[in-house]
């Protein structure tokens, strides 16, 4: 079978969105194929912005999420391998879902990421703002 963290991305984005929070995503950087700009790495995880507001051409597919962003007044086309996810969850308060890294390798999938349309969105979700400790709980 194929692996569910692709439809409970999407599931968890869309229960996100719906109830007018906003969607962060954890990423483990160190994953072979993740694209996003060194300066955001934080010992070895970026946390994104998936808002609306904050992205444009977002594509949730089933091998790799992908959007444009901007980070520090600069576009940036973000492309992030499936396996390198490891939490959605609502900025405000938390809500969301964790994953286990997979034991599956560090490769990216084979298919290739889309490339993003050219358009540059604009975009006030620069650089996500973190408090301080862990602000994830696990959703059951």
């Amino acid at each position: 079978m194929t692996s569910n963290r692709p439809y409970l991305l999407r599931a968890i984005y869309d229960w996100i969105s719906d109830n007018n929070l906003t969607p962060y995503m954890l990423v483990d950087a160190t994953r072979s194929g993740v694209r996003v700009p060194t300066h955001v790495i934080k010992n070895g995880q970026v946390v994104l912005n998936l808002a609306m507001r904050a992205v444009a051409n977002l594509d949730l597919g089933n091998e790799w999420i992908s959007f444009q962003a901007r980070f520090s007044g600069v576009s940036h086309s973000i492309q992030i391998p499936i396996p390198a996810v490891l939490a959605l969850y609502a900025q405000e308060n938390g809500q969301g879902m964790m994953f286990p890294a997979d034991e599956d390798g560090s490769e990216p999938p084979t298919d290739t990421p889309p490339s993003p349309p050219a358009p540059e969105p604009p975009s006030d979700g620069d650089k996500p703002k973190r408090s301080g400790g862990s602000h994830l709980r696990v959703v059951k």
